[in-house]
Formats: structure tokens, C-alpha cells, sequence
């Protein structure tokens, strides 16, 4: 049978994101460039050549392999994913940046393994959900395992720390557990255990309790912990409803830190205003309706729940960094998916875009399936 296209609605909305993303970036970029001309094109040819366009071609490559392709692989990748995220560890190989070891010097090139493994996860999670069927309302075979996952993994980032991955991969599990019909009150038994082991670990982590304390009084310490929640609301105030203009932003280029960065969507509000931030909101929840309507189209259950957990890993992060910065959410640092700096994430997200439309090329129809 003759392949069909890919879902071209969801391939839009990807590619709207990516082009306004790409002048967001390069305007919120502006901060850097007043202070230091090097690190600016450095950062440009990082998120540009590396990040957009090495992405789009992993987007294109990865959209033409058969999904099930890496249903076959997903243990192996997943294994190699943590073996990668160890390497932080490793002297001469891992380096800390802002008090947190999470990325992988090669000389050449640096990037964090972390967005290997949340991939790797979903991928190898989505391939057990779909072997053991039926089985996974039994505990043993569907709720376990996620805990046994996700243990060997909150080991591995609570040490560089990151609890924002750790978070996103947590969402993205439960969630595939629900889509693949396991009971409902293993969901909220899982919520449950989640949330009362965050709070015991922001208790216990001096940066963690900070965090906390800035999101319920923002106004407590405005020169040091809550700075940065105080100048992004400065900056989306000040934009108004229509914005500033693009390049126009005064923030970025004293007072927000990385402008380019998690920041970015502040820029953006200052830019272009009330208005211009809920387009882009509103983009971000098309990303994530589209992407789930791919997930239900799915031929079978690795692809819909593959696809599930993908768009999970990039909805949630997004809407996460989003909520952070209007100050409705405890700063997690997240970067904004297609739009912050960040050549590995960009890149990778946008090959697990490119699986995604891969899957939806061969969406079921309504008088069948198509399994080319």
C-alpha cells in the first residue's frame, strides 16, 4: 500500500515554532551581544547550524525510518541513554555549570546526555507497555517496572541535580500508563508517592526550598532568589498588549538573566505583548492536541503510546517553562522546546518530531489501517 503523508497540521505547527522561534532567539540574543560580541556568534552558530539545522535533518531522517524500527532497538537505546548520562560523572568528560553536572564536553562540542535519556525512556517504556498487553493493570508488570525506571533514573539526575527532567519523565510515564488502561488508582497512587517524594526532596535541597519560598512570596527577596521571577514580570508588563516590537526588549539586555535562555518567553511577552504570548501559548497546546490525535491514529499500541510520551516530554516542558515565568509554577529552569537556547535539545526534540510524523504517516484511517 502507498505510504501516506505526514500529519501536514502537525508538521505546520512544528514549523510555525520553529520560524517564530528562530527570530525570538536570535532577538532575546541581542543581551549577549551587547556584552560579549563572541559568545553571541557563539551561540548563534550553537543553536542555528547545530540545533535548527542539524535538527531538521535528524527531523527528515527520522520521519522516513518506520517507527517500529526503534520498538526493536528500544532496550539497547534506552541502556545506552544511561550509560551516556553516567559520563556526566566522569572527570575531563562532565563539567558543572551554575553549581549542577549535567552536560558531556567532547572538545569539540558539549551538550547534556539528559535529552538522550528522556527519549530513551519513553521509547523503552512505551515498548514494554505495548509487549505485556493486558498485563498491565497487574502491578507487577505495569506500575513496577515505571517505579524500577524511574528509581535507576532519579539516582542517576538527583546526583548532577536535575529535578526538572526528572519531572517531565515522571509526567510522561504516568501518562503512557494511563493511555495503555491500567487502573486508575495506580495513577493516583503514583501522583501520590511523586509529589510526597518532591516535597521530602525540597525539604531536604537548599535550592529546591528556595524555589518554593520565591513562588509563595515572590516579593521576599527581589535582589536575590526572586530576581529572576521579578524581571520577567517586568518584562511582560511592560509589553502591554501589543509588545514593544521585535528587537525592542529593554530587559534583556541588563537585567534578565539568560535572555536567551529560560527567559526567553519574557523577552517574548515584552516584545510582543499580551497578544504575541498567547499565540504562542496557543501554538503550544495545538502542538500537544495535534500530537495526541497523531497518538490516537496510531496503527497499534507502541506507536500511540510512543507518540504519547513524546509529546508529553515537549508539551509539558513547555507549558512548564511557560508557567514559570508568569510566576504561576515554582521556577524549574526548563528551556522553552524550540525556542530557548540549547543546540542538543533543539536537535533532539526535533528528531522525536520527526518520529512523531513518521507515526502519523501511517495513521489509521476510517475504513482501516495502514501498516506499510
Amino acid at each position: 500500500m502507498k505510504s501516506k503523508s505526514v500529519d501536514p497540521f502537525f508538521l505546520g505547527i512544528v514549523l510555525m515554532l520553529l520560524i517564530f522561534g528562530a527570530f525570538a532567539f536570535v532577538s532575546a540574543s541581542l543581551g549577549v551581544l551587547a556584552k560579549n560580541e563572541q559568545k553571541f556568534y557563539g551561540i548563534l552558530l550553537n543553536q542555528l547550524a547545530f540545533g535548527l539545522v542539524g535538527g531538521s535533518v535528524l527531523m527528515y531522517a527520522t520521519s522516513r525510518v518506520n517507527y517500529t524500527f526503534w520498538r526493536k532497538r528500544a532496550f539497547f537505546i534506552f541502556l545506552a541513554s544511561i550509560a551516556l548520562t553516567l559520563l556526566v560523572f566522569i572527570p575531563h568528560l562532565g563539567f558543572s555549570h551554575g553549581g549542577a553536572r549535567r552536560w558531556v564536553t567532547l572538545g569539540f562540542i558539549s551538550f547534556q546526555p539528559v535529552e538522550f535519556l528522556k527519549i530513551g525512556f519513553v521509547m523503552y517504556f512505551a515498548a514494554w507497555l505495548s509487549w505485556i498487553k493486558t498485563k498491565v493493570s497487574d502491578f507487577k508488570f505495569g506500575m513496577l517496572p515505571l517505579i524500577i525506571m524511574l528509581g535507576v533514573i532519579a539516582l542517576i539526575l538527583f546526583k548532577q541535580p536535575d529535578t526538572k527532567s526528572f519531572m517531565l519523565m515522571f509526567a510522561a510515564g504516568a501518562t503512557m500508563l494511563f493511555v495503555s488502561g491500567v487502573r486508575m488508582k495506580y495513577i493516583l497512587i503514583a501522583f501520590g508517592i511523586g509529589i510526597a517524594g518532591l516535597l521530602a526532596l525540597a525539604y531536604t535541597t537548599p535550592y529546591l526550598t528556595n524555589r518554593i519560598e520565591t513562588f509563595l512570596n515572590p516579593a521576599n527577596d527581589p535582589q536575590g532568589s526572586s530576581y529572576q521571577l521579578q524581571q520577567s514580570l517586568i518584562a511582560l508588563g511592560s509589553g502591554h498588549i501589543t509588545g514593544r516590537g521585535l528587537g525592542q526588549s529593554i530587559q534583556k539586555f541588563s537585567y534578565l538573566p539568560e535572555p536567551q535562555g529560560d527567559s526567553v518567553f519574557a523577552v517574548i511577552g515584552e516584545e510582543f505583548g499580551f497578544v504575541g504570548s498567547v499565540i504562542v501559548v496557543l501554538l503550544y497546546l495545538a502542538f500537544v492536541l495535534r500530537g495526541l490525535k497523531v497518538a490516537h491514529q496510531a496503527p497499534d499500541s507502541f506507536g500511540r503510546l510512543f507518540t504519547t510520551g513524546i509529546i508529553m516530554l515537549l508539551g509539558a516542558q513547555s507549558l512548564l517553562n511557560i508557567a514559570s515565568i508568569v510566576g504561576v509554577f515554582p521556577l524549574t529552569g526548563v528551556p522553552l522546546v524550540f525556542i530557548s537556547h540549547g543546540g542538543t535539545s533543539l536537535a533532539i526534540s526535533l528528531a522525536a518530531v520527526g518520529i512523531v510524523l513518521n507515526i502519523s504517516r501511517q495513521r489509521k484511517t476510517q475504513h482501516g489501517t495502514n501498516r506499510t
